[in-house]
């Protein structure tokens, strides 16, 4: 006869007398329309606008559940979202005890608007200044500060870490005008040539139709 013995811990109780609560993801989708501010993909949910998010299904992995609620809710597809912070609040969602592990996926506008033409769902979401957001349900209005504060932490050390340039090929002037988008202000234009330009490759080529001096193109070096 097959006896299997339920393990207690010092306190004398087995994992099923711990309340269980759900686990869901929250992914804030940030990229910078062109001449745009930085922004965040919302989808209408019950009449509001929120974070594409679902709910952890069993046997599935954190990664695996923001990548299909990206399809899913968004229709964006093929990205890697980094993970930021659990948003555990015991008040947090009125429908019962719901843990947040919140993402952050920055996406170049170009490609959304490819998935946008290619997938009906993307027509069912909005791009929101994340400077100028209506109030969100639950925290999310919190995960997309968080989220903001981590890209703009990477960029203010590295010229492009995601990928957000339209082009492989760059002027310092477009990734100046970038990095003002993703910091939300002004930025020095000599202090910023000089802390960018030394993780820059020269590609030999002259940027054309400029006004003016045609300006050097760059890529990205290697890390």
């Amino acid at each position: 006869m097959n006896c299997q013995v339920t393990k207690r811990d010092s306190q004398g109780r087995a994992l099923a007398d711990y309340p269980r609560p759900s686990v869901a993801v929250d992914t804030a989708v940030l990229t910078v329309p062109p001449g745009g501010p930085l922004s965040v993909i919302a989808v209408t949910g019950d009449g509001d606008l929120r974070l594409p998010g679902t709910f952890l299904h069993e046997g599935e992995t954190l990664a695996d559940a923001v990548t299909r609620s990206l399809a899913e809710k968004a229709g964006i597809t093929g990205i890697h979202p980094v993970q930021l912070h659990v948003f555990d609040a015991p008040d947090r969602d009125d429908r019962g005890r719901v843990l947040s592990v919140a993402h952050l996926a920055p996406v170049r506008m170009s490609r959304l608007d490819a998935e946008t033409r290619a997938d009906p769902v993307r027509a069912q979401t909005e791009l929101l200044p994340v400077a100028a957001l209506p109030p969100m349900p639950f925290d999310h209005n919190a995960i997309v500060e968080l989220a903001v504060a981590e890209l703009r932490a990477r960029y203010a050390e590295r010229p492009d870490p995601f990928g957000l340039l339209p082009e492989p090929t760059f002027t310092i002037r477009e990734l100046h005008e970038l990095h003002e988008a993703v910091a939300g202000h002004p930025l020095p234009r000599d202090t910023f040539r000089r802390l960018m330009e030394p993780q820059l490759t020269p590609t030999g080529s002259l940027a054309r139709g400029t006004v003016g001096k045609p300006a050097r193109e760059f890529t990205r070096s290697a890390a």
